[in-house]
């Protein structure tokens, strides 16, 4: 072999090498360093719904609890058919992502009292969850899943949420909702976009939620009770449990945080 064809040869092997070694980097770069305008765009109907789920709730909220003495009266003053209308409309406002929980279920709490408020906000939990979960499955389609699929942290977490059957599941989708600053609607998103099975879905949602919602519709029926107590009632012990629960519900929070790294090994040992 002549000394040109031999350097021709050697640069057609470096180039080639280029070439390969330039499309791998190109697609760890798609999966490591894309920016997060790319990431929205590449995301469709998850990005906008995201921005609706982080800002309507919010604004509803503070409108809802302005308005919680007419609201409350209204509800109440229809009976076993305002109760049917308090836990549809939760539904519906919930999993649209339009009003927060945490207002609807202190209305619930404010407007019928505990032992009513609690099953009726804890019914409207498990419909808007539905509903949310609807409309992101048939919004987002595959794009958010295949993203995740190039982020190996992503998806080590997706798959430690849906990859190791039903009951764990169930109980990492529990962990999720328990946390007090869980956004409701905004996990509704990233579930349904993920593709986490349904049921486990629904079902972890009830239970994770079940204890926060009793919580606020508590305070909120206490709060309702303290408007119209008797001089014999001690109302310091009305605060006190108040605090008391506001103090259990942070320490099932942090309990449940440290649980959940634990079970997708996403903790702050977890390499990076």
């Amino acid at each position: 072999m002549s000394e040109h064809d031999s350097r021709a040869s050697t640069t057609e092997q470096t180039s080639g090498q280029s070439t390969v070694e330039g499309g791998a980097e190109g697609a760890s770069g798609r999966g490591s360093g894309e920016t997060f305008g790319s990431l929205f765009r590449r995301s469709g109907a998850a990005g906008p719904l995201a921005i609706v789920a982080s800002i309507m709730p919010p604004l509803g909220g503070f409108v809802l609890l302005w308005k919680i003495e007419l609201v409350g009266e209204f509800l109440r003053s229809h009976g076993t058919a305002g109760l049917a209308l308090y836990a549809f409309a939760f539904a519906v406002l919930a999993g649209l992502a339009l009003l927060p929980t945490y207002a609807q279920a202190v209305l619930g709490g404010w407007a019928f009292g505990f032992a009513a408020g609690f099953p009726a906000a804890l019914a409207g939990f498990f419909g808007g969850a539905l509903i949310g979960y609807g409309v992101a499955w048939g919004a987002t389609g595959d794009r958010v899943k295949n993203i995740i699929d190039e982020h190996p942290k992503w998806k080590a977490v997706r798959q430690a949420l849906i990859g190791s059957g039903f009951f764990k599941t169930l109980g990492i989708v529990a962990l999720l909702r328990l946390p007090p600053n869980s956004p409701f609607a905004l996990t509704n998103l990233a579930m349904a976009a993920a593709k986490v099975p349904r049921l486990p879905y629904l079902l972890g949602t009830l239970i994770g939620m079940a204890p926060r919602t009793g919580v606020a519709v508590y305070i909120a029926s206490q709060i309702q009770d303290l408007a119209t107590a008797t001089e014999t009632r001690p109302k310091w012990l009305i605060f006190a449990g108040i605090g008391l629960t506001i103090v259990v519900i942070v320490v099932i929070g942090h309990i449940a945080k440290k649980a959940l790294e634990r079970v997708t090994g996403q903790g702050p040992g977890t390499p990076k």
